[in-house]
């Protein structure tokens, strides 16, 4: 079960889609700092802009691992730039001494479609990604269709029987509930949906 996870793994991180880092300087201010920072670093396949861009607690967050595993997981995905979105855009940003949050919307990639709300700290006057808080714009249909796509793709696709479940479990999830299960940091539920859906088929 954990290849399987692994397999699943691209369509939870965000990693790679939302590295941060401050670019400020020259007068910018915090809020165009932080929207330039989203947007040019939204492609980044640099590994050593994983602890560069993004805190711990982020890592740990979108790699549902802990500790240094964390960092080697998105040193590891952060080459493999499958999943990634074309562009992103930056909106609603909000700055408050060291802390601040954006919406930032998807075009492409896993994720194409929705809108984040993302959240960030400021470290030795560098702007990092702290925490995914949820969905500010959430098209469930979409992602739905977007994780289908991915499951039958990829060196190890899901069998149409097991993709369709599990489309049809996401397809029932709340809003809290998709959150949870996306930024949740824990590997746990997406496992026993897979699980389940394979369970069932086999009986």
């Amino acid at each position: 079960m954990r290849k399987l996870y692994l397999a699943l793994l691209p369509a939870l991180l965000l990693a790679l889609a939302l590295g941060l880092t401050a670019c400020g300087g020259g007068g910018e201010s915090d809020e165009d700092a932080v929207v330039e920072t989203i947007e040019t670093s939204a492609t980044s396949s640099d590994p050593a802009d994983c602890e560069a861009l993004s805190t711990q607690k982020f890592m740990e967050q979108t790699e549902a691992v802990k500790g240094s595993k964390a960092v080697k997981s998105c040193e590891e995905e952060a080459e493999d730039p499958e999943g990634d979105p074309e562009s992103v855009d930056v909106s609603n940003v909000v700055v408050d001494g060291s802390k601040a949050t954006a919406d930032t919307a998807f075009n492409g990639g896993n994720f194409d479609g929705q809108t984040l709300a993302v959240a960030l700290v400021e470290e030795d006057s560098d702007w990092k990604l702290d925490e995914v808080t949820g969905f500010a714009k959430f098209d469930q249909d979409k992602l739905v269709e977007n994780f289908e796509e991915l499951f039958q793709s990829g060196e190890e696709p899901l069998e149409p029987p097991v993709v369709t479940c599990m489309g049809e479990v996401f397809g029932e999830l709340s809003k809290p509930e998709f959150e949870e299960l996306l930024f949740g940091g824990s590997q746990q539920p997406i496992i026993e949906i897979a699980e389940g859906c394979q369970e069932g088929l086999q009986q």
